[in-house]
């Protein structure tokens, strides 16, 4: 055991929440979920849990459904909300079956009670977990409308006493601006939660930056794109932005 321990790679953090938003999980297609690219992603975090790090997941659903897009077209706005609570369940279920086929124990953990489908979420329970290095995925937001997942992400971090967010995308870091559009968009290796809120960058959304900042909770933005990226950031190595106090 001792000489496995030894083997462990060295990583700064042993507990850590990856967020990543359901867009992630489509692939090239426009809508829905794209099997390869959902085993892709699970083979990632499969690799780190495997390193000893303790890991939670909190997955957006823009992939299926996007209630804030929905509530300028008829539908009102805590309904829309709640419809796209269910969306961040189905990808969570997903996950789960991904990682599961690999090899990894995971609890989906729902913030609106669905007990046939996964757990309500209580908080010692889903620490007991990690503590077993299961990965919990954590759905449905935080259950209340007007809440994005962003938030979620930051509270859970919170709550389970996680020592950094991971935000997976498809840059690989936060840029000045958009770098698919901007040629002369400048990368920051890092940058702080104030600028960022001065700055209005698309890193997360403010009340997330603002909850991260009371926690001292600091958000590294990274690329999904690269297999084997998020264990090499957690290592220290590649390209990525740390976005925390000066």
């Amino acid at each position: 055991m001792a000489e496995e321990q030894e083997q462990q790679p060295a990583v700064k953090y042993r507990r850590v929440l990856l967020k990543i938003s359901g867009e992630a999980l489509m692939g090239d297609q426009g809508y829905g979920l794209h099997p390869p690219t959902v085993r892709a992603i699970a083979a990632q975090v499969a690799e780190v849990v495997r390193m000893g790090v303790e890991v939670c997941l909190v997955i957006g659903g823009g992939n299926i459904f996007r209630g804030l897009q929905l509530s300028g077209q008829g539908i009102e706005r805590t309904t829309a909300d709640y419809m796209g609570m269910l969306a961040t369940v189905m990808n969570a279920l997903a996950m789960q079956a991904a990682l599961e086929s690999l090899g990894i124990f995971t609890r989906v953990i729902s913030a609106i009670p669905m007990d046939e489908v996964c757990e309500p979420y209580i908080r010692r329970r889903a620490v007991r977990h990690l503590e077993k290095k299961r990965v919990c995925i954590f759905a449905a937001g935080t259950g209340n409308p007007y809440f994005t997942t962003d938030t979620a992400a930051t509270l859970r971090a919170s709550e389970m006493s996680c020592e950094a967010i991971y935000k997976g995308t498809k840059v690989d870091g936060v840029y000045s601006a958009d770098p698919k559009t901007d040629p002369e968009a400048v990368r920051y290796d890092r940058i702080s939660y104030d600028e960022v809120l001065a700055r209005n960058l698309k890193v997360m959304d403010a009340s997330a930056i603002a909850l991260a900042r009371d926690n001292k909770l600091p958000i590294i933005v990274f690329s999904l794109a690269q297999p084997g990226g998020f264990a090499a950031v957690l290592r220290g190595e590649g390209n990525f932005t740390v976005v925390a106090e000066d």
